[in-house]
């Protein structure tokens, strides 16, 4: 991933990124019900390394299978690229475990820039003390591990009614989880620091007792003005 685009949507929010995709048409990037277990204080960004998990069948999904060296939950911890987010397709159920504190050490250890499910974690806890940001649905209680199986890797996924392609950049921060297309990562990073500057004087002005009519979004003169020289003098 671009360097300079990971910067910058290192300090962009996810609702404002949610407005510029908006502005493409497109509506549903962000990952509907999950949320940081416990926020690191930065966002996490990377491209999307993909798991998706299916109903399971008794007969093929017993507690042994684990023991299997080619499991594919398994093969994704041990697999996902450095700096990527591991992004599980659980299904929207947070009674199976997606994975628990063990496997996301490794994932950690292995260089990951964080995980996500739309299911639940086992261990939240311990999890939530790693130094790698982990987004799960809250509150979840995923005691089950053979619920749901395991099946295919890197392919085409759908996480919290999102649509995940691989490569995908994901990007979560204190509040929730967004997707943004690959091809459009650039512009969609470049967009969103100019309306988070924009933003940042608008909360000034507010903050002093300036009414929002006209200010935000910006439909005067004034205030673009107004905005040119602030910017001026704060250097942004």
């Amino acid at each position: 991933m671009d360097n300079e685009i990971r910067d910058k949507l290192k300090s962009v929010s996810v609702a404002t990124l949610a407005t510029a995709l908006f502005k493409r048409g497109l509506r549903q990037q962000v990952i509907q019900g999950v949320h940081p277990i416990a926020h690191k204080g930065g966002n996490m960004v990377g491209p999307a390394f993909t798991l998706r998990y299916m109903p399971a069948r008794e007969d093929r999904n017993q507690l042994t299978e684990f023991r299997n060296p080619e499991h594919p939950q398994r093969v994704a911890i041990e697999t996902c690229p450095e700096g990527h987010v591991l992004v599980m397709d659980s299904r929207k159920d947070a009674r199976a475990a997606s994975a628990g504190d063990i496997l996301l050490t490794r994932l950690m250890k292995r260089g990951a820039a964080g995980a996500v499910t739309d299911g639940g974690f086992r261990d939240a806890d311990a999890i939530g003390k790693l130094d790698m940001p982990v987004y799960h649905q809250r509150p979840s209680s995923p005691t089950n591990l053979t619920l749901h199986e395991a099946i295919e890797l890197n392919v085409p996924i759908g996480c919290g009614d999102a649509p995940v392609f691989p490569g995908d950049i994901i990007v979560g921060d204190a509040d929730c989880v967004i997707v943004i297309p690959a091809h459009l990562a650039g512009e969609v990073a470049e967009e969103a620091v100019e309306m988070s500057i924009y933003e940042d004087f608008v909360i000034e002005r507010v903050r002093d007792g300036e009414g929002i009519i006209g200010l935000y979004p910006c439909t005067r003169d004034e205030h673009r003005a107004a905005f040119e020289k602030w910017r001026q003098d704060k250097g942004r």
